[in-house]
C-alpha cells in the first residue's frame, strides 16, 4: 500500500501516471484500489491518528491534480477512499462501479439499494456473460441489458464466445441505449417496486418535462398460472395521454398510475421488458 499521506508520494505517482496517459489518446480509466486499508501507520507521520484523513486527503490531490491536467479524462472509482462510493472520491469519479458481482438478478437489488444515494449516471452497470462467474446464473441477454441500463451501461465478456445471433442481439442493445440514454442519465428516477419483497423488480425514468419516459421491469418468480402483474407507474402529467412506441397503444396517464400497466406472462425465468411512452397532443 503506497503512503498518500507522504507529499513525496503523491508527487512520484501524478509524474509516473502522466507518464503512461501522455503515451496515446486516453480518454477513460479505471481506478480500481480494492484493498482494504488495515494496520495503517507512515514512518513520516507526527501524528499516527491522521494517517488515514491524511491518506484521502492525498488521494483527492492526486486526482485533483491529473484532473485539471487531462479534464477530457473520465476517472471511473472503484472502493477508493470508501467502502465503494462516497461523494468526496463522486467529485473526481463522476462514475463509480457498483459491484463486482454482475449477475443481472443480485444486480437488481445492489442497483434499488444504491439508488436511493446516487443518480443512474454514476453507477457502474455492464452485462457480463452467463453462466455468471460468482453463482453459476443463468439469465437471458435481454434480462442483463435491461439491468445493465439501469447504470452506465456496458459490456464484459468474450465477443469470440457469442454467437451470430447474440451479437446482433448486442448492436441491437447498443443503438437502444445510445437512444434512451439522455433519458436514463437525465431523467427523474422512479423506483416501481420493491425486489426484496415483490415478485417483480421494475423502475421508471421520466423527463423534465413528463413528455417521455421509459419503464423497465424483470420478472423475479414464475408460477404456474400466473395472474398478470400490474406495475403502477409515477410522476406523469395527469389527465394526459402517452403513447407506447412499439405497440402504438394508448394510454390514460392517471390510468397508468392508479391501475398501472400490465406485465405480459411468458414462459422462462427472469423476463424482462422496456417500453417507452410519449407524451401525444390529445388530453382528457
Amino acid at each position: 500500500m503506497l503512503d498518500l499521506s507522504r507529499k513525496e508520494v503523491v508527487d512520484y505517482l501524478f509524474e509516473a501516471m502522466c507518464g503512461v496517459l501522455e503515451q496515446g489518446n486516453i480518454e477513460y480509466v479505471k481506478w480500481d484500489m480494492n484493498r482494504s486499508l488495515a494496520d495503517c501507520f507512515s514512518l513520516s507521520a507526527d501524528d499516527q491518528g491522521r494517517v488515514m484523513y491524511d491518506y484521502v486527503i492525498g488521494l483527492y490531490e492526486l486526482l485533483e491534480r491529473l484532473l485539471q491536467r487531462y479534464p477530457n479524462i473520465l476517472f471511473e472509482g472503484c472502493s477508493g477512499g470508501g467502502g465503494r462510493f462516497d461523494a468526496g472520491m463522486l467529485y473526481y469519479t463522476p462514475q463509480i462501479w457498483c459491484s463486482d458481482n454482475s449477475d443481472a438478478r443480485d444486480r437488481l437489488d445492489i442497483q434499488y439499494g444504491t439508488s436511493f444515494g446516487y443518480p443512474v449516471s454514476a453507477v457502474g452497470s455492464h452485462v457480463s456473460a452467463v453462466p455468471n462467474h460468482q453463482n453459476g446464473r443463468v439469465t437471458p441477454l435481454r434480462t442483463r441489458a435491461v439491468t445493465a441500463m439501469a447504470g452506465t451501461f456496458g459490456y464484459e465478456l468474450d465477443p469470440q464466445k457469442l454467437s451470430a445471433e447474440e451479437k446482433q442481439e448486442i448492436k441491437n442493445q447498443i443503438k437502444e441505449y445510445k437512444k434512451y440514454a439522455p433519458l436514463i442519465q437525465n431523467g427523474l428516477y422512479y423506483r416501481l417496486t420493491n425486489p426484496f419483497s415483490q415478485g417483480v423488480c421494475a423502475w421508471e425514468m421520466v423527463s423534465e418535462d413528463l413528455s417521455e419516459f421509459l419503464v423497465s421491469a424483470v420478472m423475479l418468480e414464475v408460477h404456474g398460472n400466473m395472474t398478470v402483474q400490474y406495475i403502477r407507474l409515477k410522476g406523469l402529467e395527469r389527465n394526459c395521454l402517452y403513447q407506447e412506441e412499439e405497440s402504438g397503444k394508448v394510454y390514460a396517464s392517471d390510468a397508468l398510475m392508479e391501475t398501472g400497466i400490465p406485465l405480459p406472462v411468458e414462459m422462462g425465468q427472469y423476463q424482462a421488458y422496456q417500453m417507452y411512452f410519449h407524451k401525444i397532443n390529445s388530453s382528457l
